[in-house]
C-alpha cells in the first residue's frame, strides 16, 4: 500500500494513497478536508473500474482504511 510521503519538502508532492480493503487508488481532498481520502470517482455504489465495493461512498485516512466516523 502506498502512502502519502510525509518527508517530501512540499505536501504538493504525495505518493498514492491505496484503499486497504480493495486495493483501488483514493484521491485526496483538499482545503478543509485535508487528510481525507476518497474513491476515484465513485457511482452508484461502484468505483471508477465499475467494480461494488463496500467502502466506494465512506471517507478514508492517509492509510488507506475508511474513518471510523464515516461508517457510524
Amino acid at each position: 500500500m502506498y502512502r502519502p510521503d510525509d518527508e517530501s519538502p512540499t505536501r504538493s508532492h504525495r505518493l498514492p494513497v491505496t484503499c486497504a480493503a480493495c486495493g483501488c487508488r483514493l484521491e485526496a481532498a483538499s482545503g478543509a478536508r485535508d487528510g481525507e481520502y476518497h474513491h476515484f470517482r465513485p457511482f452508484n455504489g461502484r468505483d471508477a473500474r465499475g467494480c461494488r465495493v463496500d467502502c466506494v461512498e465512506l471517507v478514508h485516512d492517509s492509510t488507506g482504511r475508511p474513518a471510523l466516523a464515516s461508517i457510524a
